[in-house]
């Protein structure tokens, strides 16, 4: 190797360390804050809280008061998919790299290297189909000591801010897994009953209390079925599954679809109707429901998952009106230098907004 490509390999390399180091003492900062917290009086941090609580839901609200205003303005949308950035990661139970998921997905949404078409025909750029509402500033709330009970009640009502601006629809990029619970909560209480739930993932994240913690990323599911909120629970590329995750799932009545036997369920999967006696369907996608191969981006590689024109074929063929959705488990500190997996996550998001936007 040249010597001067030597100096800029080392340069580069401790560039990335660095950038890695940064980011993981942003991912601590909140969790730093609540030990010292405790040496504030307590009105003074209550109060404190409540304005940044209010002024970070001020921040969605208006956001999608704009946008909602906008797309009506222009008239003829029935629905439109609205963006809504939740970079929270604290709730990995390995790495929380996806909590700077969220810009990258956005940058990658709008990359030069392809056109603002989808799949089916919808054109991206025309803002009654997509709408984007920014994010809920999660680390900064964190940052002030809010507690995870609270921080999921602000998710809620984030989701139910968008929904009230009709006709946008919540399309929420994550951030962990641990986000789908209040998402779907919010979805739930504000069309008024519970939606069928379709959920890609190569894991269940149904256990009770994952390392005792009630919103893991690996339990977001069963908060959902305990709180009634989806009717039914479809659960698509499992193969990292054990006895907790199939007696949850016997326990809430679960369909669960293992990667192992998908050549024999795939004609049903490609093929599904969902929502009809209940308020619509909600969609969220793990990006590791992928094979490795194809999204290397992820927290946890587990070899045999989807292609991603599985994927696809599942979502263009769903009937059913989508309601909301996500996606989620990105980790950018795992892609490739390309990028390659943000774009993953990009494309679902678009073929995701064409599927909702109307």
């Amino acid at each position: 190797m040249m010597p001067e490509v030597k100096v800029m390999f080392k340069k580069l390399l401790l560039s990335l360390i660095m950038s890695f180091q940064a980011a993981m003492n942003i991912g601590r900062r909140g969790i730093h804050s609540l030990h010292t917290v405790n040496k504030v009086p307590k009105n003074l941090l209550e109060e404190g809280q409540n304005r940044v609580v209010e002024a970070s839901l001020t921040l969605v609200r208006e956001q999608a008061k704009l946008k909602g205003e906008l797309v009506r303005a222009f008239g003829g949308a029935k629905a439109t998919s609205a963006l809504l950035g939740v970079p929270l990661g604290h709730n990995s139970s390995f790495l929380q790299g996806p909590a700077f998921a969220p810009p990258l997905i956005r940058e990658a949404i709008w990359c030069g290297s392809t056109n603002s078409t989808t799949e089916e025909g919808v054109v991206l750029d025309d803002p009654r189909v997509l709408a984007d509402v920014g994010d809920l500033p999660v680390q900064e709330l964190r940052d002030c000591g809010i507690d995870d009970d609270r921080l999921m009640n602000i998710v809620s009502e984030s989701v139910k801010l968008v929904m009230e601006q009709d006709p946008l629809r919540p399309l929420v990029l994550g951030g962990d897994h641990s986000i789908s619970y209040p998402v779907v909560r919010a979805v739930s209480e504000k069309l008024g009953g519970p939606v069928d739930v379709l959920h890609l993932d190569a894991h269940p994240d149904i256990y009770d209390r994952f390392e005792g913690n009630k919103y893991s990323h690996a339990s977001s599911f069963a908060r959902i079925m305990e709180g009634g909120y989806a009717r039914r629970l479809l659960q698509v590329g499992l193969r990292s599954i054990n006895s907790e995750g199939r007696e949850q799932g016997k326990r809430f009545g679960v369909e669960q679809y293992e990667m192992r036997t998908f050549s024999k369920d795939r004609h049903f999967l490609e093929n599904l109707k969902l929502g009809e006696g209940v308020k619509g369907v909600y969609i969220s996608i793990d990006v590791d429901c992928l094979d490795p191969a194809f999204a290397h981006g992820v927290s946890h590689f587990e070899p045999g998952g989807l292609s991603f024109r599985d994927v696809l074929n599942i979502l263009h063929n769903l009937q059913g009106e989508l309601v909301a959705a996500d996606v989620v488990e990105f980790n950018p500190q795992r892609d490739t230098a390309d990028g390659m997996t943000a774009m993953v996550a990009a494309k679902l998001v678009r073929e995701l907004t064409a599927k909702m936007s109307k």
